[in-house]
């Protein structure tokens, strides 16, 4: 048997161990104490085994401690500022913040404890000095971390296991994703194996590992708690494995391991009202690092796929209103002009419901897919259209900068029993929302507990369908609500002007 089938071998006897068990070695502790030492003899081989299991437990963790500690290595990390930053309660006190702004709002929000804000007092330019984590991935150096760690530095000074220190230059760092790489200029370095972050399963064993508040090589438990997490609001791109394995400041950047001793992650923030861990912990899958990696060595900058179709998840509602018998699949909102999705035949109101075979069932999961394939990918999609599958072929462009919107004209305002009212666009209202082709009427009012408002209707949107029927007009408009005014339920197209999505209102809400 080899180290890696021990490992796994011993976790698995480990996980028996049953809380009676438990709390039955608390009470030999507790007795070992109270009594004299001769009563230990009453304990059952059953208890033995007990502590035996965690003992070898014990002896995993160690062991894996110990292959991946000479590749994690702790950063500092240098930003020039405009003024000087003092740390604690007055001008008085000099101590340098051992974090920077960026790291603090990832652990802390809005809420960063007194002590760790950064005074600021007019000055010269100075360096402001931050702590983070990495781990080698090739042994001629290259070293995967956090944008938000080396993002904008001025210099970054990395520390191995073994006291060695060495600068490092960051060869590219992606906002997006929150990845960079970084780079010191040596030879045979210990590397840390990559694992599959894609079979990852919620209740497995991880340890954490990194430098928290610049402590170095400190381990931590715990357990896969979710995956796929990827409404989170940290970066753009999210597919987060959810840890309570406790992740702290400072520990951004290190690596998630799996008990094989492979990296499955990135550990890059936590949720926490107070900033302490609280067994909420978040990582970037190494799958996802990986694709990013592999285009910043490569060409020192990350391009992204780009279909051009803006889509929304599917609730139960919207998924009855298209005839579906379930809420699987996305659903496209709006197909933009001359983009791969438009030349491919895509069409708004059509469901994804599969991307080269795989299903669909998240918004932001098809997002992520696409963006991670580079431009000229081939991509296969399946798509429901009036009930039917159809099979769609798209090959995938380059990501713009910015994307284009939609927009409108008229005069003449309309009300309805939905607890709405609207107007076609003049060149003012148009103007001052943003939208810029003549499609659809404009929100000016929403009633306070209607339909509208429970479905999120607000003055500025722009009505753009009515049970999939376009309106251009007040009359129009006017024309399809009438339609459907016996019905329970309304079905409209909606642009803030930056997302078309479709929404139910629901009559008696």
């Amino acid at each position: 048997m080899n180290h890696q089938d021990t490992v796994s071998s011993t976790f698995k006897k480990a996980g028996r161990l049953t809380l009676a068990s438990m709390m039955l070695l608390g009470g030999v502790g507790y007795m070992a104490y109270a009594t004299p030492p001769a009563s230990t003899s009453t304990q059952t081989n059953a208890d033995l085994a007990a502590i035996q299991g965690l003992e070898h437990s014990g002896r995993a963790f160690a062991s894996i401690a110990k292959r991946i500690s000479p590749a994690v290595v702790s950063l500092k990390v240098e930003k020039k500022m405009g003024t000087d930053v003092q740390l604690g309660n007055g001008p008085s006190d000099e101590a340098p913040n051992p974090l920077n702004d960026e790291m603090l709002k990832r652990f802390f929000g809005d809420r960063i404890p007194e002590g760790l804000r950064q005074r600021q007092q007019p000055s010269q330019k100075h360096a402001v000095v931050g702590q983070g984590s990495g781990f080698v991935v090739s042994s001629d150096g290259y070293i995967l971390t956090n944008h938000h760690v080396v993002g904008d530095s001025s210099k970054v000074t990395v520390r191995f296991h073994d006291g060695r220190e060495m600068l490092a230059k960051v060869v590219g760092s992606d906002s997006q994703s929150d990845v960079a790489v970084i780079k010191v200029d040596a030879k045979n370095l210990v590397v840390l194996p990559l694992g599959d972050s894609t079979s990852t399963e919620v209740g497995e064993w991880v340890l954490a590992s990194g430098a928290p508040f610049g402590l170095t090589q400190t381990l931590t438990a715990g357990i896969v708690s979710a995956v796929g997490r990827n409404s989170v609001g940290i970066n753009s791109y999210e597919n987060f494995i959810q840890t309570d394995a406790a992740i702290n400041p400072g520990n951004s950047g290190g690596p998630l391991v799996n008990l094989r001793g492979e990296a499955i992650g990135i550990n890059t923030a936590i949720f926490s009202k107070t900033g302490g861990s609280v067994g909420l912990g978040f990582a970037i899958p190494i799958e996802m690092a990986r694709l990013v990696y592999d285009q910043i060595v490569d060409h020192g900058t990350v391009v992204r796929g780009y279909l051009g179709v803006r889509i929304q998840g599917l609730n139960q509602e919207l998924a009855e209103q298209f005839g579906l018998k379930d809420s699987h699949g996305v659903l496209v909102g709006d197909v933009q002009k001359g983009a791969p999705g438009e030349k491919a035949g895509l069409k708004q109101a059509d469901v994804i419901v599969e991307l080269d075979g795989k299903p669909i069932d998240e918004a932001a999961a098809f997002r992520n897919a696409i963006a991670m394939k580079a431009p000229g990918s081939n991509v296969n999609l399946t798509v429901v259209r009036d009930g039917k599958r159809i099979p769609v072929a798209a090959t995938l462009d380059k990501l713009p900068e910015n994307g284009s919107v939609a927009s409108v004209k008229e005069i003449q305002k309309s009300s309805n029993p939905w607890g709405f009212s609207v107007q076609p666009l003049t060149s003012e209202l148009a103007k001052k929302f943003g939208y810029s082709e003549d499609a659809g009427v404009v929100i000016t009012e929403v009633s306070p507990s209607s339909p509208a408002s429970a479905a999120g209707l607000e003055p500025g949107m722009l009505v753009q369908q009515v049970n999939r029927r376009k309106v251009n007009s007040a009359d129009e408009f006017n024309e399809a609500v009438q339609q459907n005014k016996e019905a329970k339920t309304l079905l409209l197209l909606v642009s803030d002007g930056q997302n078309s999505r479709f929404l139910v209102l629901k009559a008696g809400e």
